[in-house]
């Protein structure tokens, strides 16, 4: 059972970090556990053996086995960064988190690979920036517009204060 259901979340995931918890007390995996539950990202604690069955239902050629040491599996659904960003900014209040490895794209990735991850802006903040980009030539636009409006305002003042005197 726990098997089937770890096989379906990573068939469905779009990223998962393995990170080494020992050294952690129970109320801070706790709060770690709360905290990824926000961003919508499970936390579960895994023999290796049921994770690599499970690994291998849902299709992934990783084998847990190769990794060192106890961890837990973060798993994401919707962001690929959610996770490491989280456990990154986790670890630098608790170092006895270490973020061990990961995987993206069906991809195993080291601990290097999963801390740069967690530098990455997050999904919401890629499109505001593209959003950005691309309102940019058209304000660009109205603002020469609004440029040549003001200047022909200028002058036909300038025509009318002539005229005037």
């Amino acid at each position: 059972m726990v098997v089937t259901k770890l096989s379906d979340d990573l068939k469905r995931m779009k990223a998962a970090v393995f990170a080494n918890y020992e050294g952690l007390t129970v109320p801070k995996i706790e709060d770690l556990r709360r905290e990824l539950k926000k961003e919508g990202v499970d936390y579960a604690v895994v023999k290796k053996t049921l994770l690599g069955i499970a690994l291998k239902n849902a299709g992934i050629a990783i084998d847990p086995q190769n990794i060192s040491g106890n961890f837990a599996t973060i798993v994401s659904y919707e962001d690929e960064v959610a996770p490491a960003r989280i456990l990154a900014a986790f670890a630098k209040k608790n170092e006895a988190l270490k973020l061990v490895a990961g995987i993206l794209e069906g991809n195993l990735i080291d601990g290097k690979a999963v801390m740069a991850l967690a530098k990455l802006p997050t999904k919401t903040e890629l499109l505001g920036r593209l959003v950005g980009t691309l309102n940019a030539p058209v304000s660009g636009f109205v603002n020469v517009l609004a440029g040549n409006l003001k200047n022909f305002v200028y002058v036909l003042n300038a025509i009318k204060e002539k005229q005037t005197t």
